[in-house]
């Protein structure tokens, strides 16, 4: 009988060993090299014990083991180990990938995205833990992109590593890998996967983002009106945001229910910003202004946002929100009218930051000008001209100019008596006295 040959997996088997261990021989010379330019010892002490300690459950080496042969043996055990061993190897490789760029170069090259992309989705919560650690490292998880807009010194990453890392764990399936059921998920394993998530959604500006098909949004969602922590809804905020900043996403966002979201945490002070950001980049197309316009939070939460004094960025954005609804649109800046923004407005234009002032002031002209026919296409809102013939009552048309007048008028004429009473007054600081008499001063007060 002629010798049965190996089966095609052995053959496999055999070569993906043979080539891991050439790469391995080569980046070990390549350290050889180098090894008198630069010591790479920092390494954070909890990390240390984890290692050492599976390093000595596995029979292993001892922690004074170089690092390219602590590589060596992690990735060998990822991919060829039991599970343990894996769970073990996830942990050196997370320790390895935050100390040196390099070695997350190495080590996607070794086939470890796609190996650690299936531990994320294990139901045993420990595997699952180290594997999204360790795809945080890969993908240069510690920067992201809002706060690179709010930081402009902060330390910026490996660019074309990370977008490489990153477009492997896509390719790999890391979405197909998010549980449905996040209150199996413990609060500690929501926050990575949210700051992976995070990581990744900066592929949006570079490579086609598998956003309609996937179960990123629905995700999102979920975390975003669960009781998760500000820390982890933070990171699926900034998440929305920089998906939200390439229009062609608007359509997906907006179909899984996102606008409703954002609005509804708009009232959350710390998450508010990132909220208001993000309806900004969506009120801009037409599917997104419609959406705001047909919600029942809107006027009225932008409108409360604008008497946070303590919030200047969120009055700017709001602001910035509330222009784009009222502009050609006179039954928004009726309902704007009728939720009380003129005095918000005229506190604003008095007490906001420049950019607010200038915002408040110009939905206030908008508010009072009446010639509107006379503007040009970008001064303010438009009405469409009535053609001869057309069927008008005149007589409520102009009931309703003198009505809105009066509304001004009246609400302006109060608030500077009471700023020229308290400028006479003779004790007290005068600018603490103007900013408590602007803030006292509401829509109650205003005719009905």
């Amino acid at each position: 009988m002629p010798e049965t040959p190996p089966s095609p997996s052995i053959w496999a088997r055999s070569r993906m060993k043979l080539q891991f261990f050439a790469r391995v021989r080569r980046f070990l010379q390549a350290k050889t090299t180098q090894r008198n330019t630069k010591s790479r010892n920092k390494v954070v002490v909890s990390k240390e014990e984890q290692v050492a300690t599976a390093d000595k459950q596995s029979g292993g080496g001892g922690g004074d083991d170089d690092a390219s042969v602590v590589l060596q043996r992690s990735v060998k055990r990822l991919h060829f180990g039991g599970m343990e061993e894996k769970e073990m190897a996830a942990v050196e490789i997370e320790r390895l990938a935050r100390e040196d760029v390099k070695m997350r170069k190495l080590m996607a090259e070794l086939g470890v995205i796609p190996a650690l992309v299936g531990m994320a989705a294990s139901e045993v919560a420990g595997r699952r833990r180290v594997a999204i650690k360790a795809l945080i490292e890969l993908a240069d998880g510690t920067y992201t992109l809002w706060q690179a807009l709010a930081l402009e010194n902060l330390p910026k990453p490996n660019i074309n590593l990370g977008i490489r890392n990153k477009a492997l764990m896509v390719e790999a399936g890391i979405f197909s890998k998010l549980p449905v059921n996040i209150d199996v998920l413990e609060e500690p394993t929501r926050h990575e996967f949210a700051e992976l998530i995070l990581s990744l959604s900066s592929l949006a500006n570079h490579t086609q983002f598998p956003l309609a098909s996937s179960e990123v949004l629905p995700f999102l969602i979920r975390i975003l009106e669960s009781n998760s922590s500000c820390e982890t809804k933070e990171s699926c905020l900034g998440t929305l945001y920089n998906l939200s900043a390439v229009l062609d996403n608007a359509g997906a966002l907006l179909s899984n229910g996102v606008a409703q979201t954002l609005l509804r945490l708009i009232p959350v002070k710390p998450l508010s910003e990132k909220a208001l950001a993000t309806i900004g980049h969506l009120v801009v197309t037409l599917m997104g202004k419609k959406a705001m316009e047909n919600s029942s939070l809107v006027p009225e939460s932008l409108i409360e946002v604008m008497t946070w004094e303590d919030y200047p960025k969120c009055q700017e954005l709001s602001a910035y929100i509330l222009m784009i609804l009222a502009h050609q649109s006179s039954a928004q800046r009726e309902k704007m009218a009728k939720s009380g923004i003129v005095p918000v407005l005229l506190e604003l234009a008095l007490l906001g930051s420049p950019l607010a002032q200038k915002r408040a002031l110009k939905l206030l002209q908008w508010f009072k000008d009446e010639r509107q026919t006379r503007m040009g296409p970008h001064s303010g809102p438009q009405t469409a001209r009535i053609g001869i013939g057309s069927p008008v009552n005149h007589r409520e048309a102009q009931e309703g100019k003198k009505l809105m007048k009066n509304l001004v008028k009246q609400s302006l004429h109060k608030n500077m008596e009471l700023i020229t009473r308290r400028a006479n007054a003779t004790s007290g600081d005068s600018s603490s006295k103007l900013k408590s008499l602007v803030i006292s001063t509401s829509s109650k007060s205003l005719p009905c």
